[in-house]
C-alpha cells in the first residue's frame, strides 16, 4: 500500500502490533484472518487495520506490543436472564429424577418460584447477585450482553429488574448492556387462567410505563404451549410497534407454533432457541433478515432431543447467533467459551460459525451491527487479545480461559 499525505498524518491514540487478527468481517470467509497485523484507534473506534510493516508510516500516543497474540472482536452475550433472585438446583434435582419442563411449570414451579424471590428482592440484592454473574461473563471477553426481564410478572419488579440491568451497564466499564422487556415470559399467579387479561395488562399498563421511563431497548415474549399463543404475542408485538420498540421472540423451542414466522413479520431482531422450527418459518426469518439465535444451553440442561436446524439455517442464508441464556431454570451457566463448544458438540456448527455467532450475528441480534461485533475501521474499539495459536482453540477448550487483555471503547479493562 502506497502512502498517502492524509495517511503521513494521521496520529493515533494508541497502535497494537505484532498480533493475529480475526475480524469476522461479513466480507470475508471464516475468520477473517490477517496475520503479523496491527489495529490502531482514535477516539475509542477503530481507526486503521494493515500489516505491521504499513504501521510505521504512523504516529500513536501508545504502542502495544500484542506479542503474536489474536485479537478478536469483544465478545456478545445476546440472550440473557442475568437478573433474578434465588436459585433453581432443587428444580435441576427433581428434573433428574423425572419431572418434565411442563410438570414443574404447572405445580408452581419453574419460572414462578423464581418469579417470587424477585419480587421480594430490593434493587441492590438484585444488583449484587446480577453483578456476580456478570463477573463470570466478563472473564472471558464478553464486552456486551442483554438482560431481559420477565422474573417480576407485574410492573414493580419488571420495572425494578429493568432498573438493575440498566444500572449494570453504567457503572460497568467493560460492558454495555442492552435490556429487554420480558413481561410475555409466564403466566404469574394473579392471573391464573385468564391469560389474555395479563396480555392486556402488558400492552395497557406495563409496556407503556417502560417505554416512558426509557427502560427497555426491545421487547420480547414466550411463545410456547405453555406461555402465551402467537395471537396473544401478537398483541405485544403491535403495542410495541406504536412505541417503536424492536421485537425478538422465544420461539419453538418445546413445539412449532409458527411463532418464528410471527416474530418475522414483525421484522423481528431475533428469533431464539428455534429446536422445532419449519423450513416455511425459516424462509421467513430469511426474507425478514431476522437472527436465528441458538441457546444451546437450555437444550443441555433440559436434555432435549430435537435439534434446530442448522442445514436450513444454512442453506436460506439465516444468520446463526449463539448466547448462554443465563437463567436460573434452564441454563444456569455464565461461560460463553463453554456455550461455543455446546454449540458445535450439540448442534454442529463449524467453530467459525459459532465464533460468528458471539460477535457478527450477535450484534445483528441486538441491531448494533454497524457498531461493533467485527473488527472494522470506524466501529467501537470492543476487542480481546487471547493466548491462542488458532481461534478455533477458543471453540475447542472445554474450562480454560485464554483471555489475556480486555480492550472496551479502546481503553484497556482486563
Amino acid at each position: 500500500m502506497s502512502k498517502s499525505k492524509s495517511q503521513e498524518e494521521q496520529h493515533w491514540d494508541a497502535i497494537w502490533i505484532n498480533a493475529n487478527i480475526a475480524t469476522f468481517s461479513i466480507s470475508t470467509e471464516d475468520y477473517g484472518v490477517m496475520e503479523n497485523a496491527a489495529l490502531a484507534i482514535k477516539d475509542g473506534r477503530i481507526a486503521w487495520l494493515g500489516s505491521v510493516a504499513e504501521a510505521t508510516q504512523f504516529k500513536a500516543d501508545e504502542t502495544h506490543d500484542a506479542d503474536g497474540h489474536w485479537i478478536t472482536p469483544g465478545l456478545i452475550d445476546c440472550h440473557t436472564h442475568l437478573v433474578y433472585a434465588g436459585n433453581r438446583a432443587r428444580e435441576f434435582e427433581m428434573r433428574l429424577n423425572g419431572a418434565s419442563y411442563e410438570e414443574l411449570q404447572k405445580a408452581g414451579g419453574g419460572i414462578l418460584s423464581t418469579v417470587k424471590a424477585t419480587r421480594a428482592a430490593s434493587e441492590d440484592e438484585l444488583l449484587e447477585a446480577s453483578v456476580k454473574r456478570l463477573e463470570s461473563l466478563k472473564r472471558e471477553g464478553v464486552t456486551t450482553v442483554e438482560i431481559k426481564s420477565g422474573y417480576g410478572l407485574e410492573l414493580e419488579t419488571e420495572i425494578k429488574m429493568l432498573k438493575v440491568a440498566r444500572k449494570i451497564g453504567d457503572n460497568d466499564k467493560q460492558v454495555d448492556v442492552v435490556t429487554t422487556f420480558l413481561g410475555a415470559h409466564a403466566l404469574p399467579p394473579e392471573y391464573q387462567n385468564n391469560s389474555d387479561a395479563y396480555i392486556e395488562h402488558i400492552v395497557d399498563d406495563m409496556l407503556p410505563a417502560v417505554h416512558e421511563e426509557k427502560l427497555a431497548d426491545a421487547v420480547d415474549g414466550f411463545c410456547e404451549g405453555i406461555g402465551f399463543s402467537p395471537e396473544q404475542i401478537e398483541r405485544v408485538f403491535t403495542k410495541a410497534g406504536e412505541l417503536e420498540l424492536p421485537v425478538k421472540l422465544h420461539a419453538e423451542q418445546l413445539s412449532d407454533l409458527n411463532g418464528a414466522a410471527l416474530a418475522a413479520r414483525y421484522k423481528a431482531l431475533s428469533a431464539d432457541h428455534l429446536e422445532y422450527i419449519s423450513e416455511s418459518g425459516v424462509k421467513a426469518m430469511a426474507d425478514a433478515g431476522s437472527v436465528a439465535v441458538l441457546l444451546p444451553g437450555a437444550f443441555y440442561i433440559l436434555r432435549e432431543k430435537q435439534l434446530p436446524p442448522v442445514q436450513l439455517f444454512r442453506e436460506h442464508a439465516v444468520p446463526m447467533a449463539i448466547a448462554t441464556d443465563a437463567n436460573p431454570g434452564s441454563s444456569p451457566i455464565t461461560s460463553l467459551l463453554t456455550v461455543l463448544n455446546m454449540a458445535c458438540t450439540l448442534f454442529s456448527l463449524t467453530p467459525a460459525e459459532a465464533l460468528a455467532g458471539v460477535t457478527r450475528n450477535a450484534a445483528s441480534a441486538l441491531g448494533l451491527e454497524d457498531d461493533r461485533g467485527t473488527l472494522e475501521i470506524g466501529k467501537r474499539a470492543d476487542f480481546i487479545l487471547w493466548d491462542i495459536d488458532h481461534p478455533s482453540e477458543l471453540v475447542y477448550m472445554i474450562g480454560a480461559n485464554p483471555c489475556v487483555s480486555v480492550i472496551k471503547n479502546g481503553i484497556k479493562c482486563r
